[in-house]
C-alpha cells in the first residue's frame, strides 16, 4: 500500500543535494569551538525567474514557485499522494522489474542504480485508488527513472492498469512525465510497448470507459507519440514541455528559428492539442468535477437503457 509513502501533511516533499560540510579546523577564522556553515540544501532556485525559495515553502506549495509560478517536476508517489484521497490508494504490479534481453552491457547495473536512486522497480506506479470518492485505476510516470522511459515492464504496467480499468469499469488516470522515450537497452521490446498501450486503450474506448491524459514536464518521444496523446480528455500542467522530437532537434532539422512558447501547454492549447491548462493545485479538483460528470452521465445512459 503506497498510503505508507505519505504523512498526513498535503504538501510535497523538496529533493535535496546537500555538500559536505566542512570541519571546524578548517573554516578559516573559526575559534576553538569552531563555526557552523549555514546549510546549503535550504534553497532552490528557480530556473525560470532566478528567484531563491526556501524548501519548505516551495514544499507547502506543491513545488510550484510562488514568485513566476513555475512547476517543478514531481515524483510518482508524490503525485498519488496529491490526487488520490488519503489512504486510498492500492499499489498494483509492484515487483515487475527489468530484465536485459539483448544483454546490453551494463543494463543491469543501470537499472540497479535507479532503483537505489529512487526506491522504485521501474519508471511507473500503477495502481486502484480514489480521487474525491470516485475509484480510477491510475498510472503516474517518474521521470527520476532513466527519464521515465518506456520498456518492457513500463509498458506491461501501464497495459494490466488499462486492463483493469476495462474489467471493473472504471474510468484510467496516467500521468505521463518521461522524456525517455522508448528506452534504447530493450530495443524492439521496448518500441513495441507504444503499439502494446495504444490498442489497450482502443480497448477501453470499446469498453465506454473513460481515459484521462495527464502531460506533465516533459513529456516526450514514444510517450508522447503513443498513450499521452490518446486522452478522451487531456489535461497538462502550466509551462510543460510536450511534443515528439526536441525544439533543438526540430530547428537543426528545418534550419529555421521556432516560435515562442514552441511545444510547451498554452502553446499546444491555442491550437487545439490538448484541452486544459490546469494549475497543479487546481488539478484534484478539476478531475473531481470531471470525474462527477463522467458518473452523472454513466447513471443517465443506464437509466435510458
Amino acid at each position: 500500500m503506497l498510503k505508507d509513502f505519505f504523512g498526513k501533511s498535503k504538501y510535497v516533499t523538496v529533493e535535496r543535494k546537500s555538500r559536505p560540510s566542512r570541519r571546524s579546523s578548517e573554516v578559516e577564522g573559526s575559534g576553538k569551538e569552531g563555526r557552523k556553515e549555514m546549510p546549503d540544501d535550504l534553497w532552490t532556485k528557480c530556473k525560470e525567474c532566478k528567484e531563491i525559495i526556501f524548501n519548505k515553502k516551495l514544499a507547502e506549495n506543491l513545488k510550484v514557485c510562488p514568485s513566476c509560478g513555475k512547476h517543478f517536476r514531481l515524483t510518482a508517489t508524490e503525485r498519488i499522494s496529491l490526487l488520490i484521497d488519503e489512504g486510498k490508494f492500492e499499489e498494483y504490479d509492484a515487483n515487475l522489474e527489468a530484465i536485459n534481453p539483448l544483454d546490453f552491457p551494463n543494463y543491469e547495473e543501470k537499472v540497479e542504480k535507479y532503483q537505489r536512486k529512487t526506491g522504485l522497480k521501474d519508471a511507473v506506479i500503477t495502481g486502484i485508488g480514489d480521487i474525491n470518492g470516485h475509484t480510477v485505476s491510475l498510472a503516474a510516470l517518474d521521470s527520476r527513472f532513466l527519464m521515465g522511459s518506456m520498456n518492457s515492464v513500463v509498458g506491461e504496467k501501464l497495459t494490466r492498469a488499462i486492463e483493469r480499468a476495462i474489467d471493473q469499469e472504471l474510468p484510467l488516470i496516467i500521468v505521463a512525465g518521461g522524456g525517455g522515450g522508448a528506452r534504447m537497452y530493450e530495443g524492439m521490446l521496448s518500441l513495441m510497448q507504444m503499439a502494446k498501450t495504444s490498442v489497450a486503450l482502443k480497448q477501453l474506448e470499446q469498453a465506454g470507459q473513460l481515459f484521462i491524459s495527464i502531460l506533465t514536464d516533459p513529456t516526450y518521444g514514444g510517450i508522447s507519440a503513443s498513450f499521452a496523446s490518446l486522452g478522451d480528455i487531456n489535461i497538462a500542467e502550466p509551462g510543460a514541455k510536450i511534443g515528439f522530437a526536441g525544439p533543438r532537434v526540430i530547428k537543426q532539422t528545418i534550419n529555421k528559428d521556432l516560435p515562442a512558447g514552441f511545444q510547451t501547454a498554452e502553446f499546444l492549447l491555442k491550437y487545439g492539442m490538448i484541452d486544459k491548462v490546469v494549475k497543479r493545485s487546481e488539478l484534484k479538483h478539476t478531475l473531481g468535477k470531471i470525474l462527477d460528470i463522467h458518473q452523472m452521465g454513466s447513471m443517465r445512459g443506464e437509466r435510458d437503457a
